[in-house]
């Protein structure tokens, strides 16, 4: 038989303290209570717990005191904030302190029941979920960082704001932080908000019930009601139309929808994820967006770094791409010439990982012998220029990165020229050796 779990409440309030106590008494856990901070840090010395309930406010500091002191002494102990009601500054700032999730008081049992459960899956989150490093290649320092935050975030339930350019791989991240976490066995719903037409916005979100407008032939669930237990994630949340915006921001508020003709609001426990390749910020100046909903989904912000960031990682993702291809042919996968791979490497990849697989995938199709030449990549149809040598200014938003491709591709035609002759390809370029071999180390041909 294994041990029960073990609860730390720690609340001032006699009262709150035994309905706490008696209501996971009866989820067949057991409790400590305390009734200050200091109280409370002596109990995390003495034992382990499996969470901890805090008030905000208490006698000798605030439950934010306690927060950052787990954070530091017991990591692997949750904590939930107990906050006033319609305190919401106060819930936002103890999640990206690093609370677990919040109640707000009167606190509902209900709900008290759900947060508790969630967080008692946290010690085995993850456990049935393929590694990390698995699905999210690359050894460069933003990708080791990038997997270091999904860890972290994945033992939290506060609303993640995943920013990065088309293509990057923003759905794999918000994939990976459902999976790592306690929801891992409940639905992950990822939507794409610019592709549900608005009229259908709040059926699609809320569900409906049969007969409320034309069409509607029979009871749906809505994308809310599909991902109860578990987690829902918003692609391009900056398409949202204004109206459809005030509507998510209740839901988010309340933790309640209301199905398009339904007569009450039904209590849903989701997390929300949410990503867009555009500037949220900008659009929320530009009146886009409404400021109240992008604090609510902007509670941590983690930025999902672009190939060209990580220019080290693309030899084994083009790696791993050639495998997958190769699938269960039975052949080896084909090989990337010399030329065709410092070519990849020369590229800036607008459309970033994505891009580079489809380019892959073509140049397979295109290749001989199982080995992939630098003309099967076809870059220059891919890079979408009109004239030979003319660059695509649509495609130059950093001005360092365009000229060290620039610098890239002569050094590369140079070498080439000259049979891979670091000093007759230093000769050509008008360049003493030593800044050759200066710009090979900067560029990562040496």
């Amino acid at each position: 038989m294994s041990p029960r779990q073990t609860i730390l409440i720690v609340d001032d309030e006699p009262d709150i303290r035994e309905l706490l106590e008696i209501t996971l008494g009866r989820m067949k856990l057991d409790t400590r209570t305390a009734r200050n901070v200091k109280e409370a840090q002596e109990w995390l010395a003495r034992e382990p717990f499996d969470l901890c309930l805090t008030d905000m406010r208490l006698p000798d500091g605030t439950g934010m005191d306690l927060v950052q002191h787990i954070q530091l002494r017991h990591p692997q102990v949750p904590v939930a904030m107990i906050t006033a009601f319609g305190s919401v500054d106060t819930a936002i700032g103890a999640l990206k302190a690093g609370a677990f999730d919040f109640l707000s008081k009167p606190v509902d049992l209900a709900r008290l029941r759900e947060l508790v459960s969630t967080a008692l899956r946290l010690q085995t989150a993850g456990n049935g979920a393929r590694t990390i490093d698995q699905q999210l290649l690359g050894e460069s320092p933003p990708m080791l960082a990038l997997r270091k935050q999904i860890t972290r975030l994945a033992r939290s339930q506060a609303p993640v704001y995943i920013s990065g350019e088309s293509g990057s791989g923003k759905e794999l991240v918000a994939r990976l932080i459902h999976e790592q976490g306690p929801r891992a066995e409940r639905p992950f719903v990822p939507v794409n908000c610019g592709a549900i037409p608005s009229e259908l916005m709040e059926s699609e979100f809320f569900g409906h019930r049969k007969g409320s407008f034309t069409g509607a032939v029979e009871d749906k669930i809505g994308l809310f009601g599909t991902a109860n237990g578990g987690t829902l994630f918003l692609d391009e949340v900056a398409d949202l139309p204004l109206p459809m915006q005030v509507k998510l921001l209740r839901a988010i508020q309340e933790k309640a929808i209301r199905a398009v003709g339904g007569q009450s609001e039904v209590v849903v426990d989701v997390r929300i994820l949410c990503a867009t390749h555009k500037d949220l910020a900008a659009e929320v100046t530009a009146g886009r967006f409404r400021q109240d909903l992008y604090y609510r989904l902007n509670v941590i912000e983690l930025r999902v770094p672009a190939l060209r960031e990580r220019r080290e990682d693309i030899v084994q993702l083009a790696a791993n791409v050639l495998k997958r291809l190769a699938g269960g042919s039975g052949l080896p996968p084909a090989r990337l010439s010399a030329q065709a791979l410092e070519t990849l490497k020369a590229y800036r990849f607008p459309g970033n990982v994505r891009e580079l697989e489809n380019m892959l995938e073509r140049a397979y199709t295109l290749c001989e012998n199982e080995r992939i030449e630098a003309a099967d990549l076809r870059l220059t149809e891919a890079s979408g220029n009109t004239q030979e040598g003319e660059p695509n200014l649509a495609q130059i938003d950093n001005l360092e990165d365009y000229l060290e491709s620039v610098e890239r591709k002569l050094i590369l035609q140079a070498l080439e020229e000259t049979r891979w002759n670091r000093t007759a390809a230093a000769q050509r370029l008008n360049l003493s050796f030593r800044s050759m071999r200066y710009r090979l180390k900067k560029l990562g041909l040496d």
